[in-house]
């Protein structure tokens, strides 16, 4: 799903998400939880104001955002399946 994010400076300078906007919906991050690398993009993992758990990419070749993860904050919690935890 794609999604505009708003980014400011975060880790040695580095574009992080502070806000997601999903249609009319804007969504304050209020957690950055995890980041890592992979070839051609960055990804954050990140709790919002709602509540929701998300996994969002970025591309660095075209500078644009999906969100790759969802979870529901009704959802129950297994950090353990958690995509992209590391150990």
């Amino acid at each position: 799903m794609d999604v505009h994010v708003e980014c400011a400076p975060g880790l040695e300078a580095e574009p992080e998400p502070r806000r997601l906007q999903l249609g009319g919906t804007t969504l304050e991050v209020a957690e950055i939880l995890d980041r890592w690398l992979a070839p051609g993009h960055r990804y954050f993992k990140l709790r919002a104001g709602d509540g929701g758990l998300y996994i969002v990419r970025h591309e660095a070749a075209t500078g644009a955002w999906q969100i790759t993860f969802y979870r529901d904050p009704q959802s129950p919690e297994t950090p353990d399946r958690w995509p992209g935890r590391r150990s």
